[in-house]
């Protein structure tokens, strides 16, 4: 985020009207994004980067960051434009196909994806700057060799995962609440049968949620992440809000993806030691 904020600056373009535009609005959000990627351009074109390590900050993390946008909304709107009414089934066959889609994506491109994922930087001047791609190591998409000023190997591959990782997690949040429309937690009348809350952070919790889920030892690997968070959810009196999107802020994480999970393991270590001594 800090990185779009300077490119605003540079522009001379207000932050706050950007970020107001893809609250109000994703229509007029799309807009400002084009908006704001051509004006990018204009700025490249006539400029030079002052190093290859600005150019590859540029192409790894700022325009896939405003270009993911467009694919975002553009993804969503046709999504939604086909979206089929009537009974909650079809909807929820619907979403669960377009997750699969994206997903084929990921897996076509498992090798960069993790790459990017890690925060590897070996390749990135393979990857991230112009004059230096290796048409051996591209993905399908050819956009740069097009536009070869403005485009690099993989900066529009870095912009589809941020973008499906969005589009997943929107999918299956519409998932969610076609099948939980009538089956609401009432955490008032939880807090009366039980004292026991959950008192860490809430993303803690969500890790363990998914680490259980991960190593199938619940109904032996049958249910569903959602299923294991409403259990939660009743079980602590808690409410773990977009589940999924903070499972993308875990997965994110440049250094110990697995804190919380790390820190029970130290804790109940140190503890088996005490007892030792």
């Amino acid at each position: 985020m800090y990185r779009v904020k300077k490119m605003c600056r540079v522009l001379n373009v207000s932050y706050s009207s950007y970020y107001s535009s893809l609250t109000r609005s994703k229509s007029k959000g799309e807009l400002f994004n084009q908006y704001l990627l051509k004006e990018i351009r204009k700025k490249i074109a006539d400029s030079k980067f002052k190093s290859e390590s600005d150019e590859i900050c540029f192409f790894k993390h700022t325009k896939p960051k405003i270009y993911s946008r467009l694919i975002y909304y553009a993804k969503l709107f046709n999504i939604e434009r086909k979206r089929p009414r009537g009974k909650s089934k079809s909807q929820i066959n619907y979403f669960n196909c377009h997750i699969n889609k994206l997903q084929i994506f990921f897996n076509d491109n498992l090798n960069f994806y993790h790459y990017y994922r890690r925060g590897a930087i070996q390749f990135d001047e393979l990857y991230f700057l112009r004059d230096k791609s290796d048409i051996r190591l591209c993905p399908d998409d050819f956009h740069f060799l097009t536009d070869e000023d403005f485009s690099t190997s993989h900066d529009s591959t870095v912009a589809t995962i941020l973008a499906y990782d969005l589009l997943i997690i929107y999918l299956k949040r519409e998932i969610d609440k076609l099948e939980n429309d009538t089956k609401h937690v009432n955490l008032q009348v939880l807090q009366k049968q039980s004292k026991i809350t959950w008192t860490a952070h809430k993303t803690d919790l969500i890790e363990l949620i998914y680490a259980l889920h991960s190593t199938d030892v619940i109904n032996n690997g049958t249910v569903d992440i959602k299923d294991i968070a409403r259990v939660i959810e009743r079980i602590f009196k808690i409410d773990l809000g977009d589940y999924y999107r903070a499972f993308l802020g875990i997965r994110m994480r440049k250094k110990r993806r697995t804190k919380f999970l790390d820190e029970l393991k130290e804790n109940l270590e140190r503890r088996m030691d005490e007892i030792d001594d």
